[in-house]
């Protein structure tokens, strides 16, 4: 049955160029999605927004163009708590994809143990309130005391403003804390403001916290355009995430969050954001921890030596 798309939907960019920048030998997207296809995995009824069809197909197609070894795919919103497309791409992956998932009170402990076997390792526990709907903590608290023992970790989506008021909840959850986007910060307010100081404070003062330094497209405003071939793309967002990535240089991820869901301005060219890289980690050291070494260390620990 095909579902009529949220208006005004942007989908995937059809073309992405070829990045400029080479990526590291084993590099990680650490943050994708799939979407359906919604004819084999429905939507959820509860969803926010209906997005277009981006299958594992198309996703690991874009992982072998961008020069990627390996995905981390990340429970969309739109499926709610019924992970089956994603860990239908985990399994397609031939071990080449780790999953986080959505997951409710109610799910048992073989279930559990069924999404690690298929390649989870993590929960993503979302407070963008145009997004889901809100989970009582206590329930999430309880999720992250059973996924504990399995050795996953958390995914926290925020925003900046709201962390004042969610930083008792988070900084009580007993797992490793992964923040989706340095925590979606103003990036019209200088990178040393109060609002990104106390989001750096939070990973100072919480060596289990890690953060993506990823999606500039969500948070600029000076947008996609590239000054001369010698100024990123996305410029605004470089300050903010190349301190991220000095400063905690073991404990930071890149993504290139496709299929980019509920974009307004514009759709980005994956080959443009992979560029971005090379200006948020500019020596081949931090590049190689931001890309191989922490992604692997989280997602493949069994492959460590």
């Amino acid at each position: 049955m095909h579902v009529q798309k949220t208006p005004g939907w942007l989908d995937w960019h059809p073309a992405p160029s070829r990045p400029r920048f080479v990526l590291p030998a084993g590099s990680v997207d650490a943050h994708c999605h799939v979407f359906g296809p919604g004819a084999e995995f429905p939507f959820a009824r509860e969803r926010k927004y209906t997005p277009c069809d981006a299958g594992k197909h198309q996703l690991f197609a874009l992982r072998d163009h961008l020069g990627f070894a390996r995905n981390v795919i990340v429970q969309a919103t739109c499926h709610g708590a019924d992970n089956r497309a994603m860990v239908d791409a985990c399994r397609a992956s031939q071990g080449r994809a780790r999953g986080v998932a959505t997951v409710r009170r109610g799910i048992t402990d073989a279930e559990l143990h069924d999404l690690h076997a298929a390649g989870v390792r993590g929960v993503r526990f979302n407070f963008v309130k145009r997004l889901v709907d809100f989970t009582p903590k206590d329930e999430l608290l309880e999720i992250a005391h059973r996924i504990r023992p399995l050795g996953w970790h958390v995914v926290i989506y925020f925003e900046a403003v709201d962390l004042p008021e969610l930083w008792n909840f988070f900084t009580a959850l007993p797992t490793p804390i992964v923040v989706d986007h340095m925590g979606r910060p103003d990036v019209s307010q200088p990178p040393d403001g109060p609002e990104f100081s106390l989001f750096l404070k939070f990973m100072e003062e919480h060596p289990h916290v890690w953060s993506k330094v990823s999606c500039p497209e969500r948070l600029s405003v000076t947008g996609p355009a590239a000054l001369n071939g010698e100024t990123a793309a996305y410029r605004d967002v470089v300050p903010f995430a190349r301190r991220v990535v000095e400063r905690f240089p073991d404990r930071v991820l890149w993504g290139t969050d496709w299929p980019h869901p509920n974009l307004k301005g514009h759709m980005p060219d994956d080959g443009a954001l992979v560029d971005f890289i090379a200006h948020i980690a500019v020596t081949s050291d931090l590049q190689s921890r931001l890309l191989v070494d922490n992604p692997m260390r989280l997602y493949w620990p069994e492959e460590q030596s």
